[in-house]
C-alpha cells in the first residue's frame, strides 16, 4: 500500500514537472550559467545584457570585445527573455529549460524568432513584452517552430539551409576584424513575421556607411557607366581629357579620367592594330560583332564605403546596374579591382563584360585602393577623389595614416615631403579580407537591386525579390581582383557565388606539399611560393638577368641600362653570383630565375618588369603584410615626389605638387611609382634618393638600392641573404610580422565544387604561372578531389600587361605577344553558358597562339587567325591534366 502511494506520488510529480516544462515554466534547472554571442552583424561589444525570468527577476552581464557573454541564471525560473541594445537596434532572445545546456545567442535573427513565437507584430511590441513580462507562456515548441520557419526563409533566400542562429558558434565582425560567413547572414536580410512565417525584406548590409552612399543615373549619351561619356573613340585616344582646372578637378572629371585610365591599364587600346575596336572594346557586342557604335551604356551607379566605426578599415564598393538589366533573368558579375587600383580598376574586364550582358556589376577596391595621404600638407582624398584636409575629412577620408599630431610632426621633420599610401600603410593587411570584401560587394549588389526592383510594404520596407537562389552570380576579374574572386569562392558558404571566371590570378596557395608541375617532360623546380617571396627574389636578380644572352632585344632594356651592370657587379661582390665576366654573371642570374619558377618564355620581359613593377610591389607588399606604419620606413624605403630634371639633384626628394594629389584618384594605380609619386631609398649614400638612382652604402655603386633589396629578401626568409645567418633584433621582429601576414593571405584551394575557369598567359613574367595559376590548379584539384569543377586554360604568347602591347616605350611586346583579354572574354562566355544553359565547360588545355611578328614597335594588325578559340574538345596533345599530385602541361 505505501509503495503504491509512493509510486502514485512520484508519477504525479513527474507529470507535473513535464507539464510545467511543456509550458516553459520551471525553476533554473540544468546549467547555472548560459552563454552566447550578442551581435547585429558586428559584435555588440562591451554592452550590458539583461535577462528577465517568468517571475520578473532580472540579471545582467557584460559582453566582451567580441560580443561574448556569460550569464549566471542560478535561481531564475524559465522561460527567460534576453535583451541587449546595439548600434542598430534592441535585440531579444527567448530561452526555455530545454535550452539550459545550449548557447543563447542574441541577434536580429533571434529577435525575429521571438516576435513570431510570441505572436507579436513589430519590435516595439517585443520591447513591450520584455518590459511587462508578457512572455511567460511561451513554449519550447513555439520557439523551435519559429526558428524552423526562420531557417525556411533563409533557405528560400539562399538555396541553402544554415544552422540555427540561436545557438551557432560563429565569429562576428569587430572593430579590428572581419566576421565569418555565419555572421554575414545577420547583415544580409531583414526577416519579419508574415503570414505565420517570415517575409524577407531589404536591409542595408552591415558595415555599409549610410552617409557615404550615393546613387547617380547616367543617360548613356552625355555620360555612361562604361566609358564615362567618352565612348570607344575617347577611350582609344592617346591622352586623357584635360581638366578645366587641373589644380581642382571636379568629381565628375575625376570619375571620367579614372575610367579612361583604368580601362586602358587593363587592355591594349594603344593601337587599332592590336585588336581594340575589332576584337574587343566598347563597340563590340556579346557575339563579337562591331554593332555597338561608341558603346556607351546607360544605367545607375551606386557607391559607398564599407568599413568599421574607426574609419581605419575602409573598402569602396560600387554597383552599376545597366538599363538592360532584366529582373526576370537577373545576373551579377563581380569586378574587384586589379592591382591596387581604385574602384574602377576592373571596368575594362569584368565590368565591360557584365554591363554588355545586362548584369549588375559589383565592384570593390578591396581595401587596397588608390588612397593617398600627403603628410606634409596633411591632405587626403575622399570617396569621389576630391581633396580635403585630413581633419575635415575625418572618417570620410579614403585613407589617412594612423598618426597622432605629434607623430606626424616628428615624421615630417625627420622625413619631409613623404606620403603614405593605402595599400602599403593602412596597417590592415587588406589582402586577408579580399574574399570577404568581394562577397560584401555581392551582398551590396543585392541590396541595390532590391531597392530598385522590390515592392515596399506598409512600413516602407522593400521585399527581397532578387536573391542568391534566383540570381546568377559570376565572380570575376583579373590579377589581384581574380585572386579575390577565387578567395571569395573559397569562403562562400551560402551560395552567393554560382561560378568563377578569372584571368591571370594573383593567388597564393597555402599548401603545395606533394604537388609537382611538369611542362612537357621537364619538372618545374620551384612552384607555389608566396608572392612576396618570389618578388623579393626577382628584385635581386632581374636587373642583371636582363643583360643575359637569352634576353637580348628585351623591350624596355634601356629603362634599366643605367643600373643593370652595377647590379651584376654588386651581386658578384656579395658572393651571390660567381661568374667571372659581366656576361657570365647575367647568364647566371637568369638561370637563378629559371630555377625559381620563371622560364624561357619570360626571358625578354625581366627588364621592363623590374623597371615598371618589381621594386614597387616589393616595398608595398612588405609594408602591408607586416602591417607597418609609414613611419617605420621599412628597409629604408619611403614614397615621395622626386626631382626629374637632370643635374646633381636628380632623384632627390622634393615637395609634392598639390596637382599630384588633385589627380591621383584618376591617374594613380595604388602602387608608387605612380602619377608623380616615386619610390625613395632613404638610406642611399649622400641622402635619400629615388631608388633606381640610389648608391648602396655597402657597395658604393649606383645599383638601384641593392642594400634595400637585400633587406627586403631577408625579411621574407628570416635570414641574411649574403651571410646566411639568422636575423636578430629589429629585423627578426619585422620578419616575423611579414611571415604572419603571408600566412593570413594564402588560399586553401577548396572551391567546394563550384565551377571555375582560370585563364593565364604562359609568358606572364609578373605572376609566373608556376607560382600562381598552375600551382593553384594543382592545389585546388588536390583539395576538392573528384568534386572539383575547375578548368585551367593556359595561353601561349600571352602575359600580364596587355597595356604594354603597342606601347611606344616597349617595342617588341607588340610583335611577340597577343592580348590575353580576348581569352578572358571567352572564359566569361563559357562560364555564363555553363551556368545559364548547362553547357559543359571544355577540358583544361593549352591554347597555342600566333604572335603578330613583324618589326618591333610596328607589328602588323592582329586577326582572329592569331587567336584560336578555347577548344570545346581539345586534342590529347593540348590537354592539361592532374593526376596523383602532378599537374602536366603540354609544351
Amino acid at each position: 500500500m505505501n509503495n503504491r502511494v509512493r509510486r502514485n506520488s512520484l508519477a504525479l510529480a513527474i507529470s507535473s514537472a513535464l507539464l510545467v516544462a511543456a509550458c516553459g515554466g520551471g525553476g533554473g534547472g540544468g546549467s547555472a550559467q548560459l552563454s552566447g554571442i550578442a551581435a547585429e552583424g558586428q559584435a555588440i561589444a562591451n554592452v550590458t545584457v539583461t535577462v528577465k525570468d517568468r517571475l520578473g527577476q532580472t540579471r545582467t552581464a557584460q559582453t566582451d570585445a567580441s560580443g561574448n557573454y556569460t550569464m549566471n541564471v542560478s535561481g531564475l525560473s524559465y522561460p527567460l527573455m534576453f535583451q541587449i541594445t546595439g548600434s542598430k537596434g534592441t535585440w531579444h532572445a527567448l530561452a526555455t529549460e530545454a535550452d539550459s545546456n545550449q548557447r543563447i545567442n542574441i541577434n536580429n535573427a533571434t529577435n525575429s524568432i521571438a516576435m513570431l513565437a510570441l505572436g507579436l507584430a513589430n519590435d516595439n511590441a517585443l520591447k513591450g513584452a520584455f518590459a511587462s513580462g508578457n512572455f511567460t507562456q511561451v513554449t519550447a515548441a513555439a520557439i523551435a517552430e519559429a526558428d524552423s520557419k526562420l531557417l525556411d526563409a533563409y533557405q528560400a533566400e539562399l538555396g541553402k539551409r544554415p544552422a540555427s542562429l540561436r545557438n551557432a558558434v560563429f565569429v562576428p565582425a569587430t572593430a579590428v576584424s572581419e566576421g565569418d560567413e555565419t555572421d554575414r547572414l545577420l547583415g544580409m536580410i531583414d526577416l519579419q513575421p508574415s503570414g505565420g512565417g517570415f517575409g524577407t525584406y531589404n536591409r542595408l548590409p552591415d558595415r555599409i556607411q549610410a552617409d557615404s552612399l550615393s546613387t547617380r543615373t547616367y543617360d548613356g549619351s552625355s555620360d555612361d557607366l562604361l566609358t564615362a561619356g567618352l565612348g570607344k573613340t575617347g577611350l582609344g585616344a592617346a591622352a586623357a581629357p584635360a581638366y578645366a582646372n587641373p589644380a581642382s578637378p571636379t568629381a565628375a572629371e575625376l570619375r571620367r579620367n579614372a575610367i579612361y585610365n583604368n580601362y586602358r591599364a587593363l587592355v591594349d587600346a594603344n593601337k587599332a592594330t592590336g585588336g581594340y575596336g575589332s576584337l574587343y572594346g566598347p563597340n563590340i557586342d556579346v557575339n563579337g560583332g562591331d554593332t555597338l557604335g561608341e558603346g556607351r551604356i546607360a544605367g545607375t551607379e551606386t557607391i559607398a564605403f564599407s568599413g568599421d566605426d574607426s574609419g581605419k578599415r575602409l573598402v569602396t564598393l560600387m554597383v552599376q546596374v545597366p538599363n538592360s538589366f532584366d529582373p526576370t533573368k537577373p545576373c551579377i558579375v563581380t569586378a574587384t579591382s586589379s592591382g591596387s587600383r581604385g574602384v574602377y580598376g576592373a571596368i575594362g574586364t569584368a565590368g565591360e563584360w557584365g554591363l554588355k550582358h545586362g548584369c549588375a556589376v559589383a565592384y570593390s577596391d578591396k581595401g587596397s585602393g588608390n588612397g593617398m595621404h600627403d603628410l606634409a600638407r596633411d591632405t587626403v582624398n575622399l570617396i569621389d577623389g576630391t581633396v580635403s584636409t585630413a581633419s575635415a575629412a575625418g572618417k570620410r577620408a579614403h585613407f589617412a595614416a594612423d598618426l597622432s599630431k605629434n607623430q606626424l610632426d616628428a615624421f615630417n621633420l625627420a622625413f619631409p615631403n613623404r606620403i603614405a599610401y593605402k595599400h602599403a600603410h593602412s596597417q590592415q593587411n587588406p589582402e586577408k579580407d579580399w574574399g570577404h570584401t568581394t562577397l560584401d560587394a555581392v551582398t551590396f549588389a543585392f541590396y541595390v537591386l532590391n531597392e530598385k526592383y522590390g515592392t515596399a510594404n506598409g512600413a516602407g520596407k522593400k521585399s527581397r525579390t532578387l536573391r542568391p537562389s534566383n540570381t546568377l552570380v559570376i565572380a570575376s576579374s583579373a590579377s589581384n581582383g581574380a585572386g579575390a574572386a577565387l578567395l571569395a569562392a573559397e569562403q562562400d558558404h551560402w551560395g552567393l557565388i554560382d561560378g568563377v571566371a578569372v584571368s591571370e590570378p594573383q593567388i597564393q596557395p597555402k599548401d603545395v606539399s606533394g604537388l609537382s608541375i611538369k611542362q612537357g617532360n621537364a619538372s618545374v623546380p620551384t612552384i607555389g611560393k608566396p608572392l612576396i617571396d618570389y618578388f623579393t627574389y626577382a628584385n635581386l636578380y632581374q636587373p642583371c638577368a636582363a643583360l643575359a644572352t637569352a634576353a637580348t632585344g628585351s623591350p624596355g632594356a634601356g629603362l634599366i641600362a643605367f643600373y643593370a651592370s652595377n647590379r651584376c657587379t654588386a651581386l658578384k661582390a656579395k658572393g651571390l653570383l660567381s661568374g667571372a665576366t659581366l656576361q657570365a654573371q647575367a647568364d647566371e642570374a637568369l638561370q637563378k630565375l629559371h630555377n625559381y619558377g620563371w622560364a624561357a618564355e619570360h626571358d625578354l620581359y625581366h627588364a621592363s618588369h623590374h623597371a615598371l613593377a618589381t621594386p614597387s610591389i616589393v616595398v608595398t607588399y612588405l609594408n602591408t603584410l607586416g602591417r607597418f606604419s609609414v613611419t617605420d620606413n621599412v628597409c629604408g624605403f619611403s614614397f615621395a615626389s622626386t626631382v626629374g630634371a637632370a643635374g646633381a639633384s636628380l632623384g632627390n626628394v622634393t615637395a609634392i605638387s598639390a596637382a599630384v594629389q588633385a589627380g591621383i584618384f584618376a591617374n594613380g594605380n595604388g602602387v608608387p611609382p605612380t602619377a608623380g609619386i616615386n619610390l625613395v631609398y632613404n638610406d642611399a649614400t649622400g641622402g635619400a634618393k629615388r631608388d633606381v638612382l640610389a648608391v648602396s652604402p655597402s657597395t658604393g655603386l649606383a645599383d638601384a638600392a641593392l642594400d634595400g633589396a637585400l633587406c627586403a629578401r631577408a625579411l621574407v626568409t628570416g635570414t641574411d641573404p649574403v651571410s646566411g645567418s639568422a636575423l636578430t633584433g629589429t629585423l627578426l621582429a619585422q620578419s616575423e610580422r611579414v611571415k604572419k601576414g603571408i600566412a593570413e593571405v594564402q588560399a586553401t584551394g577548396s572551391l567546394g565544387g563550384k565551377p571555375a575557369v582560370i585563364v593565364a598567359g604562359r609568358s606572364d613574367t609578373l605572376i609566373p604561372v608556376n607560382q600562381a595559376s598552375r600551382a593553384y590548379f594543382g592545389a585546388s584539384r588536390k583539395a576538392d578531389g573528384n568534386n572539383s569543377k575547375l578548368r585551367y586554360y593556359e595561353v601561349t604568347n600571352a602575359q600580364h600587361f596587355d597595356a604594354f602591347i603597342d606601347n611606344a616605350a616597349l617595342p617588341g611586346y607588340d610583335s611577340n605577344l597577343i592580348p590575353l583579354h580576348v581569352y578572358f572574354n571567352q572564359a566569361m562566355d563559357l562560364m555564363y553558358a555553363h551556368l545559364r544553359n548547362g553547357t559543359a565547360l571544355p577540358d583544361s588545355q593549352v591554347i597555342h597562339t600566333t604572335p603578330r611578328g613583324g618589326t618591333a614597335g610596328s607589328a602588323p594588325a592582329i586577326s582572329a587567325a592569331n587567336l584560336p578559340a578555347i577548344a570545346g574538345s581539345p586534342t590529347a596533345d593540348k590537354l592539361i591534366s592532374y593526376s596523383n599530385g602532378t599537374v602536366s602541361i603540354p609544351d
